[in-house]
């Protein structure tokens, strides 16, 4: 059929008028984000503690901590915009090209570029991307879950209505475009689309820390300010103080640490072809231990080629791929089409002189396209697809059917995928056809595959193949890759296990499942869910179930739209170690948040037990409002850098160990405390150490001993063995440097010391850093001992 479609130029006064096919996002305002920043409740607490510095006379305070809130509130605001710039560009990858009819040739075109008037062609897995009126359809069905919550297929014909947001299951599809963008049906419905982001038990874990850490430094705070007020402390200092504890005591840069560590990690896992469309699966893919992955595109180099032509009687080579292209030449998109049309073109054979008539795609179910040509006066119906199938259609005697299947089989033991062409004149029956014969496709395993899955199941990673390819063929690509021997179970044999009495040992032990359907993935994928945190991978609007039962789906590079929509993660380019990367970085966010949490408990525990007791024993605080503010701000820029720390990947996937962490934690803020009280007692008994410049050694000591136990908590190992990235090391020293040079000169200090003082507390806290690591060792026993 013939169509005319729009002109480049009249596209493009269209969509002058009527804007991008697109439902713009709802950005909120800058003005709207600084004034959230401002009433955050560290903001707040910064605000009042400047406020009572004023109100206490202290004006110079008061400008400062203004000076250090507005610091807070535009590295907050420049970290945001830098991440969401990042995302904004990552979104670019997952734009659509439709097939168009543009200037009377068929184009792809990006999606948001499609205006009325548009001529469009789709085919299975394809999302429509506008309103529409078909125009032909050829065994169409379609998902309008979308925006139905309807999930059973709908059939179209012709002249039938479609909707934006919906995708073909089956069958292709041409249809002239309505409505594009807000006018849309799901445009409508719409009033804006929002980016909603689910927590992950990693994060509620952090911000539940947030909280026991806010309460207990509220709790110091209570207890102190009524010793205080008994003491008849002035108000406007006691509450200044006050103020700052708080503020030293809650995790100021917990947002941005989070933000940074997950969207950072975001970033990387682009950099390795991988986006994350839901960021709350990076912490389920750091817990993947089975991955059951497709062969195409993964395993195996996706560039499929014609080998070898069997042809039977009557019939020469030529013949079997000239019949194969007609049923191939209405979707050339397919990469088993491609084949067949570049092999066609090898062997300069021409579709001149053949007219298409009528065409049904293959499908999961019919396993097999059909097309009905003209060539001469004469009707011919042709068949391509599995060998079972289209020899059940034809009339064959006992002697080919034997040639034939020993030839098949054959073909796949060399691991070969086999498709059989089927031939007949004047008729519309599937029935009594002619086998022409068969060709032999081979996907080429790529050269890291066996590696690569080497290398995940040292990291005790189980990989299973599922295909809908023959044993034959499954036990050869098992075998190649040293996938548990080889061993490969059927779908039948799946089936008289029955699903219920699968159990982990058979996962483990099997190295594909082949001959499954749609159906066996999705019931293979929640059985396994029982027994580990699986990621599934695949291409076809067939693996969608199975997509999106899998606690990470996973859409392959040439996946169609409907599947790349709803996956996890989308991977830009062909490979299993693009997978294998993803499993790597999303293991060292899990690391870096780990390491955050540690530290973070461990130094606000020594912060505000030792502010507490020192308090308690001599009724005053042993440093002022601004050193408080100063060294929780100063612990933020080494804090942050953590997002680029170097870790070390576990050799297996690790969940969230509670008790451990808040055990090692404690015994290291337990040995900061200590070293603090030693310090500070040693001082008071030096008659030449005045209390102010005691409060100067103090905070010099809690800045370098504090930013010291990141060295410790970043490592299991000894921290000389595996220092942290060049980025954190910096951090951690420059603020050193900062606090030593405070300390000299007195600025913003009660006194300057001498800097005999600035050498003995470098000294006193690189002895303390070792005493600390020595936790390591204790905080296993004291575990196993309570069980």
């Amino acid at each position: 059929m013939d169509y005319t479609g729009l002109s480049s130029k009249e596209a493009l006064e269209k969509l002058k008028t009527l804007g991008l096919n697109e439902i713009p996002e709802v950005k909120e305002k800058f003005i709207t984000k600084l004034a959230k920043r401002f009433v955050s409740p560290i903001s707040l607490m910064l605000l009042a503690a400047s406020i009572l510095s004023l109100g206490g006379h202290k004006v110079f305070d008061f400008y400062f901590i203004l000076f250090l809130l507005l610091l807070n509130v535009f590295i907050a605001l420049w970290q945001e915009s830098k991440a969401d710039n990042a995302i904004a560009k990552l979104n670019q990858h997952l734009a659509t090209k439709v097939m168009t009819l543009r200037d009377g040739t068929w184009q792809k075109i990006d999606s948001r570029e499609i205006v009325p008037g548009d001529i469009i062609k789709l085919t299975t897995g394809n999302i429509i991307p506008g309103d529409g009126k078909v125009l032909d359809a050829r065994s169409v069905t379609v998902n309008e879950a979308a925006l139905t919550g309807e999930s059973l297929p709908k059939d179209k014909n012709k002249r039938d209505k479609i909707f934006s947001g919906a995708f073909l299951i089956t069958g292709l599809m041409v249809f002239e475009v309505t409505a594009t963008g807000r006018s849309t049906y799901f445009g409508k419905t719409l009033i804006s689309v929002e980016r909603v982001r689910k927590r992950s038990l990693l994060e509620e874990d952090i911000i539940s820390i947030s909280k026991f850490l806010s309460i207990l430094s509220l709790a110091a705070v209570v207890v102190l300010s009524v010793v205080f007020l008994y003491e008849k402390a002035p108000i406007f200092e006691l509450l200044s103080l006050d103020l700052s504890l708080v503020i030293a005591g809650i995790p100021v840069s917990l947002p941005t640490v989070m933000t940074l560590i997950i969207e950072f990690g975001v970033l990387a896992l682009a950099a390795k072809n991988a986006i994350v469309r839901r960021l709350s699966a990076l912490e389920d893919l750091a817990n993947v231990d089975l991955l059951l992955t497709d062969k195409t595109g993964t395993l195996t180099q996706n560039r499929i080629t014609v080998n070898e032509i069997i042809n039977y009687k009557g019939y020469q080579p030529n013949d079997v791929l000239f019949y194969a292209l007609q049923v191939c030449l209405p979707d050339q998109n397919n990469s088993i089409n491609k084949a067949i049309f570049e092999k066609a073109q090898e062997a300069k054979i021409s579709e001149a002189g053949i007219k298409n008539s009528d065409f049904i795609p293959a499908d999961s179910v019919r396993k097999r396209a059909t097309i009905t040509v003209e060539k001469d006066g004469k009707k011919i119906l042709l068949s391509l697809g599995a060998p079972q199938v289209v020899a059940s259609l034809c009339k064959i005697d006992s002697g080919l059917k034997s040639r034939f299947e020993k030839e098949v089989e054959s073909l796949a033991q060399k691991g070969y995928r086999t498709l059989a062409v089927s031939y007949k004149e004047n008729s519309s029956e599937e029935k009594d056809m002619s086998l022409v014969g068969v060709l032999a496709l081979s996907d080429i395993l790529r050269d890291d595959a066996k590696d690569v899955v080497s290398f995940l199941e040292t990291n005790n990673i189980g990989v299973a193949l599922l295909t809908g390819d023959n044993r034959a063929i499954s036990r050869e690509i098992a075998r190649r890759l040293d996938l548990s021997n080889g061993k490969v179970v059927t779908g039948d044999e799946l089936h008289k296990i029955g699903w219920k009495n699968m159990t982990p040992e058979m996962y483990h032990q099997t190295g594909a499942f082949s001959e499954i359907l749609p159906d066996d993935k999705f019931e293979l994928v929640k059985a396994a869910k029982r027994f580990f945190v699986v990621a599934a991978n695949g291409d076809g609007v067939n693996d969608l179930p199975a997509i999106k039962e899998a606690n990470v789906g996973i859409a392959v590079k040439n996946a169609v739209d409907a599947l790349k929509s709803t996956a996890d993660i989308v991977l830009l380019t062909s490979g299993i170690s693009v997978i294998r990367d993803a499993l790597i970085e999303s293991r060292k966010i899990f690391a870096r948040l780990y390491t955050y949490s540690l530290y973070r408990i461990s130094e606000s525990l020594r912060l505000i037990i030792t502010i507490a007791i020192l308090g308690l024993i001599y009724r005053q605080y042993p440093m002022t409002p601004l050193q408080i503010i100063l060294i929780a701000l100063l612990n933020d820029i080494p804090i942050i850098s953590l997002a680029w720390d170097r870790v070390r990947i576990a050799q297996r996937p690790e969940k969230i160990k509670v008790k451990e962490r808040f055990l090692l934690s404690s015994l290291y803020g337990l040995a900061g405390i200590g070293n603090s009280l030693i310090l500070f007692f040693i001082l008071t008994k030096i008659p030449q150490v005045t209390w102010s410049m005691i409060q100067t050694i103090y905070f010099l000591k809690l800045t370098v001993s504090g930013h010291m136990l990141i060295f410790v908590a970043h490592t299991k190992a000894r921290w000389f063995r595996f220092l942290p990235s060049r980025q954190v090391i910096i951090a951690t020293l420059t603020t050193q440097v900062i606090a030593s040079i405070l300390a000299l000169t007195g600025f913003f200090m009660p006194s300057p010391i001498p800097i005999i003082w600035v050498v003995i507390v470098w000294v006193w806290a690189f002895c303390w850093m070792q005493i600390t690591e020595l936790m390591k060792e204790i905080q296993p026993r004291i575990y196993k001992e309570t069980g």
